[in-house]
């Protein structure tokens, strides 16, 4: 395509033009935004082998229900209408990695940015959450355990 026709291109379609200059733009805002959130998003594989190697802390921010219906085992609940970067279970951890979990990541990335913002290192989210989680079909536990 010559300078020329895309100078055509532009001037006959400005709408289409902007969309796609402003859906980039927020590509890249997204990406620069992973190495500035002070997390870091893991894979399900990851996950498991943080708590094998180094004895991690999984803690599920969802709520009580969610949890219920299914969660990584060994994982401890803490939901985030009670989430707390001083809370007990972070204080116990001591410098253990911490992993947080819910239903698709979202939420779980909240609670991260709250717990390296208190000075936490070694926190991480397992990225697509739950759900990630069930497509590596990998187990979950049911109940308050």
């Amino acid at each position: 395509m010559s300078s020329s026709q895309l100078a055509e291109f532009i001037g006959n379609h400005p709408i289409l033009v902007l969309a796609f200059v402003g859906i980039g733009l927020a590509l890249l805002a997204n990406e620069l935004s992973r190495f500035t959130r002070g997390y870091k998003g893991i894979t399900p594989a990851e996950l498991t082998r943080l708590v094998n190697r180094e004895n991690a802390l999984v803690v599920d921010v969802s709520p009580i229900a969610d949890f219920e219906k299914g969660h990584i085992a060994g994982s401890r609940h803490l939901p985030m209408s009670q989430f707390d970067p001083s809370h007990r279970l972070f204080a116990k951890a001591g410098d253990v990695p911490v992993v947080l979990v819910c239903r698709s990541g979202v939420t779980a990335g909240q609670a991260a940015s709250r717990l390296v913002k208190a000075g936490r290192s070694k926190v991480f989210v397992l990225e697509g959450g739950i759900a990630a989680w069930q497509q590596a079909e990998l187990p979950l536990t049911r109940g308050r355990e």
